[in-house]
């Protein structure tokens, strides 16, 4: 059964999987309920070290889907989402999103495809809402990134059931293109 625990307390510990694995970052603001997720596979991996400042840099190839959740009362919808501010920023235009209302009117928003990032990548520090997790290889390692997101959408962003259901569902498929590299 894949496992998933902090990020930062994996790699205090030395058990982040040199051999590869997946990351979840969760950017959670706590002024509104918007919140910016990114998920990270990788392998090939040279090196993993600290830099006090940044977080933790990967020297290892990396494939990352980004998903967003915008309340309602968020002011910058018309705004392309690559084209926003740091905080509320991912590399993708809306054509490039699978977007999903909820039925309160908020959005949920999915990348249809992977971005490929080369040689290193890091993971910022943790700091007031924001978490990052690390989740180990295996069968079961979809089912272990999708329970989370169903959870977290439903309990953390305060979604319905129903909707989190049916946003992981939109997730399978970009999910499978992550995935698929680092299958054995």
């Amino acid at each position: 059964m894949a496992t998933i625990m902090n990020l930062f307390e994996a790699f205090t510990q030395d058990k982040l999987p040199r051999e590869g694995g997946f990351i979840i970052t969760e950017h959670l603001e706590d002024t509104s309920r918007y919140a910016r997720y990114e998920i990270i596979s990788y392998g090939n991996v040279k090196s993993i070290y600290m830099v006090e400042a940044d977080g933790l840099v990967f020297q290892a190839d990396g494939r990352k889907i980004y998903v967003l959740f915008e309340p309602l009362n968020y002011s910058s919808k018309h705004i392309e989402p690559s084209y926003r501010d740091d905080a509320h920023r991912i590399p993708y235009r809306l054509s490039e999103l699978e977007v999903m209302p909820t039925k309160r009117h908020e959005k949920i928003m999915i990348a249809k495809e992977p971005v490929e990032t080369y040689t290193s990548f890091t993971i910022a520090n943790e700091t007031g809402l924001n978490t990052s997790y690390i989740v180990t290889k295996d069968d079961s390692t979809a089912s272990v990134i999708l329970g989370f997101f169903e959870q977290s959408f439903w309990k953390t962003l305060n979604t319905s059931r129903t909707d989190a259901r049916n946003a992981c569902d939109l997730m399978v498929r970009p999910l499978e293109m992550l995935l698929k590299p680092f299958v054995e």
